[in-house]
């Protein structure tokens, strides 16, 4: 059952990301070259959504599908490491129009390039892994 639930909400994820437009290289280079309002609008209601979900979840005793009781540790800013890790995630989004999400989401619509950028993906997460003791942390 459990993991049955993941498949829905990847499932109503992909429709969502599908139906606004947010798998569209189109819309994604738009926002990068702020010809529309149209991917803000989206990431703003993201965000906003996320921030009251996060409120709740340290005002109410909101529990995991085990029974856990949801909570997190804050961690620390580090400007010089959070706005090296944006910028190159927003390099890599601008260039290859496409960030994590919506890589699966693409691949499922049966556009099979969205391979490559998988692929390149996971090949960047094991580079860090295998050089993250080496980096400013």
């Amino acid at each position: 059952m459990r993991i049955f639930s993941f498949f829905l909400v990847g499932i109503a994820f992909g429709i969502i990301l599908t139906k606004s437009e947010a798998i569209s290289w189109f819309r994604i280079h738009e926002m990068f070259r702020f010809e529309n309002f149209h991917m803000y609008g989206i990431i703003s209601t993201a965000v906003i959504v996320g921030a009251i979900l996060m409120y709740a979840m340290k005002k109410l005793p909101i529990k995991t599908l085990d029974g856990n009781v949801v909570s997190y540790t804050p961690m620390k800013l580090n400007v010089t490491r959070h706005i090296g890790a944006g910028v190159i995630f927003g390099l890599g989004w601008a260039i290859t129009g496409c960030c994590p999400g919506p890589m699966f989401i693409l691949l499922g619509h049966g556009f099979f390039f969205a391979i490559v950028l998988l692929l390149s993906a996971i090949l960047g997460t094991f580079v860090y892994g295998v050089v993250k003791d080496k980096l400013p942390h």
